[in-house]
């Protein structure tokens, strides 16, 4: 008797935390606020890490030796675009829509996102980079002449769910491949690839910059940190990291430039910094003799303290797709 008691409290349990299939269409069901934070709050995990792209890059440079040269390359295109741009050589091209392919890779219940999830993302997605964020109002007046519509959309091509065993997938890229339980990239050249898994480590994403490995192209987001809603964990709820780990896939760097105040993003409208800023830093913060731009996405402050994207930083991911850039096949017609 004692047996069936204890089963019936674990069943009972996992109903409660888990995230079952909606019975009426086979997708998980949405996980509501009460539950997320209960899973939050009993998850014990490390220490906040907010982007490990760098790290990622530093690993990738290590073992592709060609992968430096191939993104000087791609710095000169961008270079060289953007004084076309300044001088009117070049006309501006039309609003680009990338597909997106979002591949939920899960070992519990909880992390199989269910589809409204998934669909917050590209909503917030959508809104971060045509300028029309419900927060947009709250940058400072300094800055606000800068803030940039980059006329950038996402659509929701397909989602693909993988069931695996691995609790934990660090970011060695092993999520993006089949064969070891994960999930291979479809149409990297046509289609943004996010794969959404626990990354483990406390990371909360990491992103492939243009030029690297076409196989692995694209971004990974751990799922409590992916969109607005379901299995979410605040202070990282609002699908900024996505729009974070997008902007480096589009060849934003950090915006203070991974080093001190000699070096930049390669960006000339963001301030000089020499590091991140994190929860939700007052304004002004200065460093650097400047005032941060705080706000901007390509930041580490909370998702919640987080705007805008520069006129700079546009022109630098609207390079990507032009002629010769690293991106051009996601757009069929350039108009110049």
């Amino acid at each position: 008797m004692k047996k069936f008691l204890i089963l019936g409290i674990i069943l009972s349990t996992f109903l409660f935390l888990g995230c079952p299939a909606d019975k009426n269409t086979g997708e998980p069901e949405c996980m509501d606020a009460e539950k997320a934070e209960t899973f939050n709050k009993l998850a014990t995990g490390d220490a906040i890490n907010r982007c490990s792209t760098m790290e990622v890059l530093a690993k990738h440079m290590a073992k592709s030796p060609g992968l430096k040269s191939k993104m000087e390359a791609i710095e000169e295109q961008c270079k060289t675009f953007i004084e076309h741009r300044k001088s009117g050589k070049i006309a501006d091209l039309d609003t680009i829509t990338i597909p997106t392919v979002v591949h939920v890779i899960y070992s519990k219940p909880e992390e199989n996102i269910c589809k409204d999830q998934i669909l917050s993302q590209i909503k917030v997605l959508n809104q971060d980079f045509t300028k029309t964020n419900t927060d947009i109002n709250q940058i400072p007046e300094e800055f606000t002449a800068l803030s940039a519509n980059t006329q950038i959309r996402f659509n929701l091509d397909s989602i693909i769910r993988v069931s695996s065993t691995r609790a934990e997938w660090g970011t060695g890229d092993l999520m993006k491949f089949s064969s070891n339980g994960g999930s291979n990239a479809i149409d990297p050249t046509t289609k943004l690839n996010i794969w959404v898994c626990n990354i483990g480590g406390g990371i909360l994403g990491y992103a492939q910059f243009p030029g690297d490995n076409i196989s692995t192209d694209g971004i990974v987001i751990s799922p409590q940190f992916f969109g607005t809603m379901g299995f979410v964990s605040s202070p990282f709820d609002k699908g900024r990291t996505t729009t974070h780990e997008v902007g480096h896939w589009l060849n934003l760097r950090h915006i203070w430039g991974d080093g001190n105040c000699a070096l930049d993003d390669f960006v000339e409208d963001t301030p000089v910094s020499d590091g991140p800023n994190f929860d939700c830093p007052t304004y002004p913060t200065v460093r650097c003799n400047t005032n941060d731009m705080t706000m901007n996405y390509m930041d580490y402050s909370d998702d919640a303290c987080m705007h805008m994207f520069t006129e700079g930083q546009k022109d630098r991911m609207r390079a990507v797709f032009a002629q010769g850039g690293p991106r051009e096949s996601f757009v069929k017609v350039l108009v110049q």
